[in-house]
């Protein structure tokens, strides 16, 4: 059974980071691509970054040069680094977890930027 968790979300202040983790079992994780998705409140889901199995990397116009993701395969975990965090970046973050052929979802963590 697959099973996908996520932590690191918090409380920040506007300019500052967050690392939120994705930790995923019951898969090989090294052969499953990773997204981050998030959902504002009144807002549609999107996505919000990627890494694929070879490790390349995408994102959201509006997160790149702030938000790193990266993936640590030994550890079946994936990281995504926040930084220069704004208001609008407020809202829980779900990862999925793709592999062989289905995708699992994550619970979210609540990021929330205020001052």
């Amino acid at each position: 059974q697959v099973q996908v968790v996520e932590s690191g979300g918090g409380l920040v202040q506007p300019g500052g980071s967050l690392r939120l983790s994705c930790t995923a079992s019951g898969i090989v994780f090294s052969a499953a691509a990773v997204s981050w998705y998030r959902q504002a409140p009144g807002k549609q889901r999107e996505i919000v970054a990627f890494i694929v199995t070879g490790g390349k990397t995408g994102y959201k116009d509006s997160v790149k040069g702030r938000f790193d993701l990266s993936r640590d395969n030994a550890k079946n975990t994936a990281y995504l680094q926040m930084n220069s965090l704004k208001p609008e970046d407020t809202a829980v973050y779900y990862c999925n977890v793709a592999w062989a052929g289905s995708s699992s979802w994550g619970q979210g963590t609540q990021v929330t930027v205020s001052s």
